[in-house]
This record gives structure tokens, C-alpha cells and sequence, in this order.
């Protein structure tokens, strides 16, 4: 494939094109509406499970936000060699959710929220440095971390995540172990499988703004019911204001090595998802998908990402990854200008400087939030299943797939199996599913021999 933009008829507008401010902002609405629910999910389920007050929790929200409207400004704007160039929407990742919120229990059960939420932070901003410098070698680096490598880490990461899901579902982690009467009551369930059957109600229609709502209508018609049924209480949003500035190092900085490691592997397989993203983006913006232009941007689009998710970390949020979701936009409108992106990041920053708004999904029930995300993260795990099918599966390959679903799964399912031959830092961290996992695809990635096939031994003679 040469280095020349692919032939796009569909598009309206091309990557360069500037459409007039009317159309340019209700197509990044459309983008937003499709990434919203998206980024407030994990700081969601991260501020849930560590039982933050409602004002701690919506700043954090806002913050997520306001982060990704100045993330995708940095992505579409190209400043120098960071940033795709391409109408490319940056959100809070759910790749992290995961180790994050394995770490934040520990660190809570062994200091103060606060103390807590500054290590997590610390380790954000420091595991970003391995994203930023990974792309700079992207070219070696896909010789590690293969497609079979990325395949079971996401398989892994939609799996390990489903568990939230259950729980939030069932009243969330506070509920389960403070009020253990009131975890899975008819009533939460109840409300948890409506949500459920909305969205994939919308979901099946045959047109394609329902279907892309699909999520925002489960919601609202979850939040209305809760509601009515008085599981919300609106009067904790009094205390919290229409407008609030971001404030960097909130919590304070710290670190942990113990929590470091889990966050480090996913900033590697991140950046492979990421590429497969802007991949899709170029192609479908009528770009290169090979080449030095392409090449280009795939690594400043990783390098964006990381720097972005830097910056996430100093303003107290959680790492920032491209989306999938925008791709949908630009095939439904047409659209795949870059100046679009700068109407998406002013909506965002908006959106975050309001704590308001934040808190009025910080009170949504768990309930309501878990009859959508099981369902999101089941398409992780479905994501990664994609990719390995995509792939010839030898005897080699089948091992590897094989083994490191086994171990993620099983310490996920068992995480004492190792609590008498590991110090509880190793413990830790291997009792990630989705470290163990991806350290065991990566190790007998590098180690079992690559046995080719009879036809390539044939073509070599």
C-alpha cells in the first residue's frame, strides 16, 4: 500500500477541511454524546469502590473531563511530534481499571484515602514515561508485544473487569462490605436489569443515533426509576459548586512499586490498542495506513497519549487512551475533519469545570451504573477475542493463549495461591489477573521457539 491518502467518497469533509461552526459543532456533540458515558465510568466505579465523598469524587470526575478535552486538543492539534493529527477523542481508559482499583484497596486498607489517591496519581504520571519513550520504538516493539499478546491482555482485561460489573450491579463494593443485608437485593438487580434490557433494546434498532445513545437512554431511564423509587439522594449535591477551577496535586505525589508494576504492563498494551485505533481513524479519514506519513502519526499519536496521560495524573485523574467510539461517529456524519476535535475539547473542558454535573453522576446508584458496564466490559473481553481470532493459531500460539489465560483467570478467581511463597509486594501485583497474565503472554512470547510453518520453509527453499 503506497504512502498516498486512501480514495474516502463517503466523507463530507477531509481531515483538512474546516467546516462551517454550526455543522462543526453538532457533529463533535454527536462525538461527545458517544464518548461521555465512556470517560466518567472508570473515575465512576474508581471514587465508588473507594468510598469518596461526593465532593473528593466529583472533582475527580470533573477532572476527567476537563483532562480529555485538553487530551484531544493535544491529539488533533499536532503540537510538534505529539499528536495524531486526526480527528482522534481522548478518554479516561478502562485498560486501567482493573490494577487501579487493586491498588486503591490496598493502599486504603494501609493509609488514608488521601495518601492513597496521591500514590495513585504518583504512579501514573511515572508509568506514562514508559508509553512516551515505548513510542519512539514502535517498530521493536511489536516484536514483543504481538497481536496474540495484546489479544489474551484484553480478553483478560474485559474478563477481570466483569466482576465490577456483578458488583456494582449488586450495590457496589461499599455496599457488599459494609452492608452486606442490602448487597443483591431484589431492587438492585431489578433496576441493573432494566438498565441491561434498555440498552440492548436500543442497541438492536435500526437506526444509528438510537443505537449509538443506546447507553446515555439505559442510563437516564435507570436514573429516572431510581429516582422515583428514592435511592437517590439529591441533597448531597448542595454543598458543591457551578464552577470550579482544576488544581493540580490536589492529593499531594507518591509512589509505589508494588502498585507501579500492574500499571506499568497495561501502558504497553495500551499503546498497542491505541494503535489499532488511529489505524482505524486514518483509514476512515482517507489517510495512509502504512508508510512514513502513517508511521508518523502512530507515534505521535502514542506519544500524545502519553503525555496525556501524564497530565491526567498531575490534575487527578486516571490515565487518558484513544477511543474506539469516534470511529462510528466519522462513518455516521461524514465528517473527518481535525478542526472538529477543537469543538469536541471545548465542550469537554466545559463539561469538567462544573462539578455539578459530575456530582449528579457521582449520586447515580451502582445499580444503574452496573447493568451498563457489564455489559461494556463484556465487549473487552469479546475486543480480545477478535484480535486472536484474527490470528494463526499454531501449536505455539495456542500455548501461550492457553497458559496466560489460565494463570490471569485463576489468580483472579484464587488470589491466595500465593500467599505462601510470595512477600505480599510480589503478591500484590501478581494477584492481577491481568498482570500475571500478560507477563506470562509476554515471557513465552520471547521464550518458546517460533516454529514455521510448512509453507514458509517451503518459500525459503
Amino acid at each position: 500500500m503506497s504512502d498516498n491518502p486512501q480514495t474516502t467518497t463517503d466523507l463530507i469533509y477531509q481531515l483538512e477541511d474546516r467546516p462551517p461552526a454550526t455543522e462543526s459543532f453538532f457533529a463533535a456533540l454527536q462525538h461527545v454524546l458517544a464518548s461521555l458515558i465512556g470517560i466518567m465510568t472508570p473515575p465512576l466505579i474508581i471514587t465508588g469502590a473507594l468510598g469518596l465523598n461526593i465532593e473528593d469524587s466529583a472533582f475527580i470526575i470533573s477532572m476527567s473531563l476537563f483532562i480529555s478535552g485538553v487530551a484531544t486538543f493535544i491529539q488533533a492539534k499536532r503540537i510538534g511530534p505529539v499528536g495524531s493529527g486526526l480527528l482522534s477523542v481522548q478518554g479516561t481508559s478502562f485498560a486501567f481499571l482493573g490494577p487501579i482499583i487493586g491498588a486503591a484497596l490496598v493502599l486504603k486498607g494501609e493509609t488514608n484515602v488521601e495518601t492513597a489517591l496521591a500514590t495513585l496519581f504518583g504512579v501514573i504520571i511515572a508509568g506514562s514515561f514508559i508509553e512516551m519513550f515505548l513510542s519512539r520504538f514502535l517498530h521493536l516493539a511489536k516484536k514483543i508485544i504481538t497481536p496474540v499478546v495484546t489479544g489474551v491482555v484484553v480478553t483478560l482485561i474485559g474478563l477481570t473487569l466483569i466482576k465490577v460489573g456483578l458488583v456494582a450491579m449488586g450495590g457496589g463494593f461499599y455496599v457488599m462490605t459494609k452492608v452486606p443485608d442490602a448487597f443483591a437485593s431484589l431492587q438492585n438487580l431489578g433496576i441493573a436489569f432494566l438498565v441491561l434490557a434498555v440498552i440492548l433494546f436500543f442497541n438492536m434498532s435500526k437506526n444509528p443515533l438510537l443505537r449509538m445513545s443506546s447507553i446515555v437512554i439505559g442510563l437516564a431511564v435507570g436514573y429516572a426509576v431510581a429516582s422515583a423509587l428514592g435511592m437517590i439522594d439529591f441533597s448531597k449535591l448542595n454543598n458543591l459548586h457551578w464552577f470550579s477551577m482544576p488544581q493540580p496535586f490536589k492529593y499531594g505525589l507518591d509512589f509505589s512499586w508494588a502498585a507501579f508494576l500492574p500499571i506499568a504492563i497495561i501502558y504497553l498494551i495500551t499503546a498497542v490498542e491505541s494503535i489499532g485505533d488511529l489505524t482505524a481513524t486514518s483509514m476512515l479519514s482517507g489517510q495512509p495506513v502504512k508508510g512514513k506519513t502513517y508511521m508518523q502519526r502512530i507515534k505521535g499519536g502514542v506519544l500524545a497519549d502519553g503525555i496525556n496521560s501524564a497530565i491526567a495524573g498531575i490534575f487527578c485523574t486516571f490515565p487518558n487512551t484513544t477511543f474506539s467510539q469516534n470511529n462510528g461517529v466519522i462513518q455516521l456524519t461524514g465528517v473527518a475533519s481535525r478542526y472538529v476535535a477543537f469543538f469536541i475539547a471545548g465542550i469537554f473542558v466545559l463539561l469538567g469545570l462544573s462539578p455539578v454535573l459530575a456530582g449528579v453522576f457521582r449520586i447515580m446508584p451502582e445499580p444503574v451504573l452496573g447493568g451498563a458496564t457489564i455489559l461494556m466490559f463484556g465487549t473487552v473481553a469479546v475486543a480480545g477475542i477478535r484480535i486472536l481470532a484474527t490470528q494463526h493459531l499454531g501449536a505455539r500460539e495456542t500455548l501461550i493463549i492457553a497458559v496466560s489465560l489460565g494463570i490471569g483467570i485463576g489468580v483472579t478467581m484464587v488470589p491466595d495461591i500465593l500467599k505462601n511463597i510470595a512477600p505480599p509486594e510480589i503478591k500484590n501485583v501478581l494477584t492481577s489477573g491481568i498482570t500475571a497474565g500478560g507477563l506470562s503472554a509476554i515471557l513465552l512470547s520471547i521464550v518458546l521457539p517460533h516454529r514455521k510453518s510448512k509453507t514458509e520453509q517451503d518459500n525459503e527453499n
